[in-house]
């Protein structure tokens, strides 16, 4: 396969990185387009009292350890930015990296597009280049507030790696009727995505003495109500409004769920392609999945006053995790809450008024000076308008992660996508992917045919939907078969998927980054 291909990697935060990295490795030279002026990704702006969400084991690159100064299990932002900075200079990345080039748009060329509709074999060959295919891509300079389509550079590359992330950009807000919308209200408005953009200073000083509501209940809203509580005080009480309430647990406990993802928890667990014998195996074991839920919810009612507060939620804690979604809660969260300084409102609309917010069921309007909107962001919408072909917008919409091996859409060619699939670990995760694809690149195999490929993506959409159920989420490998899927990536790779040493050891520790050091 030959090195000479060039390859354009969209975006360095971690997934950037990693596809960077495991590609120069592999005797490419890619090329990474930055929008930003820092490398990073979501980790670049966050508020003040942000931390990870995994333990530091299970987020670390399987090469390169966090440094022995980093101590606590869940480090802060600024440790995990200075992490990656620390990475991109050890495995000389900067060098790679256009910072302030903000790709607008990515284009197909080929000698003939009906060759798409009538391919067997992605791309025409299962191959990820093509003699005669190559992507066009727009690039704008971000950081001259003039630049127009008229000072774009086009670029002509062989292979494009998408690294644009879930979470920035575009915005979720909801849509609110005619003169019930955020222009009525005598404040402001604005995304948690703006207020982390803020200086530290800069946005305690915008919330200084103000009644702050935030909305929403996912962890960006949670760490948000907390610090702007914590800050603000009783005397100016900060509001959190949210439609669900979700399983939130301490430290401790996230990290004892992360250390019994092992192979035995997974024989629980129903998967792709399993023979007669795992199906069994999994059906008689999965009573013990229950009895962890049952346990673990009645823990979480003793250790918070969820009863109290009516933040019992409605689903199963499996349910949850299953869907990728653990939200550690502050340690302070429930004192501010006890203390007057924080009030939870649940409620399943409202709208915008010249004092607040109307919630339904309620005559009085919620006093706010500022809204908070931590309601997530369109992924989906902003993979989608980055391509230009129609064919390729219809082929992301309306199906969130339709990837072979979560990271190859079977009708779009010579293109991956790292990063957009949730994971318990998003590190852990996308480097293995991002080990599979550079083999990939490189000429180690071939992919299988397109039907073959979606045959695949939809034998493990079936099993993510039986395991999450209502909380289903496309855009996630289930919590529990993260070991299963990364022994897909090194069939693929040649590897051996067994990583530890000895049948119990196997069966019982948890898979961590640095099991798989030595795949490549």
């Amino acid at each position: 396969m030959g090195r000479d291909k060039r390859i354009a990697i969209i975006g360095a935060g971690i997934s950037g990185l990693l596809a960077c990295k495991y590609a120069l490795g592999k005797g490419f030279s890619p090329i990474v387009f930055e929008a930003r002026s820092g490398l990073g990704g979501v980790w670049s702006q966050t508020i003040e009292s942000t931390k990870l969400q995994t333990p530091k084991d299970f987020y670390q690159f399987s090469d390169f350890s966090w440094p022995p100064a980093v101590q606590g299990t869940y480090p802060d932002h600024t440790d995990v930015l200075e992490y990656l900075q620390a990475y991109a200079v050890r495995f000389d990345i900067l060098p790679r990296i256009k910072f302030n080039s903000k790709v607008t748009s990515i284009d197909y060329v080929t000698s003939s597009a009906a060759d798409l509709f009538s391919w067997n074999l992605w791309g025409g060959s299962g191959e990820p280049f093509s003699p005669s295919g190559k992507w066009h891509l727009t690039v704008r300079n971000a950081r001259n507030p003039s630049a127009s389509a008229a000072t774009d550079q086009v670029y002509q590359v062989d292979f494009v790696i998408l690294c644009i992330g879930r979470y920035s950009d575009l915005p979720n807000i909801p849509d609110f009727p005619l003169n019930k919308g955020p222009e009525v209200l005598d404040g402001k408005v604005l995304h948690s995505m703006e207020y982390a953009a803020m200086d530290d200073d800069v946005a305690t000083e915008l919330i200084k003495e103000k009644r702050v509501t935030v909305i929403g209940f996912q962890k960006s809203a949670v760490d948000i109500a907390a610090e702007v509580a914590t800050k603000n005080g009783a005397s100016h009480p900060c509001t959190l409004l949210f439609k669900t309430a979700h399983w939130t647990v301490p430290e401790h406990l996230l990290s004892f769920v992360f250390r019994g993802l092992n192979r035995f928890t997974e024989l629980m667990v129903h998967k792709p392609g399993e023979g007669l014998f795992i199906w069994l195996l999994a059906v008689f074991l999965s009573p013990l999945l229950w009895i962890f839920s049952t346990s673990t919810e009645c823990y979480l009612q003793c250790v918070y006053p969820l009863r109290k507060y009516n933040m019992v939620p409605a689903h199963k804690f499996l349910k949850q995790i299953s869907s990728c979604k653990f939200t550690v809660l502050p340690a302070n969260f429930y004192d501010r809450v006890k203390d007057g300084s924080l009030y939870l409102k649940r409620s399943q609309s409202f709208s915008f008024c010249k004092n607040g917010l109307m919630v339904q069921g309620e005559t009085r309007p919620l006093q706010s000076d500022i809204v908070i909107f931590a309601t997530g962001y369109k992924s989906e919408e902003k993979f989608k308008n980055i391509f230009r072909s129609n064919f390729f917008r219809k082929c992301i919409s309306g199906s969130s992660a339709p990837f072979y091996r979560e990271c190859i859409h079977p009708r779009i060619p010579q293109l991956a996508i790292l990063g957009y699939v949730d994971s318990p670990s998003i590190l852990y995760s996308t480097e293995m992917r991002s080990k599979w694809l550079a083999s990939f690149l490189a000429g180690k195999f071939r992919l299988p045919t397109i039907s073959k490929m979606e045959e695949d993506v939809m034998e493990w959409d079936k099993c993510k939907t039986s395991d999450a159920k209502e909380s289903h989420g496309k855009s996630c490998v289930s919590t529990l078969l993260q070991i299963y899927f990364n022994d897909q990536l090194c069939k693929d790779m040649g590897c051996n998927s067994r990583r530890k040493s000895g049948f119990l050891a196997e069966l019982f520790e948890a898979y961590c980054p640095h099991d798989y050091k030595a795949v490549s």
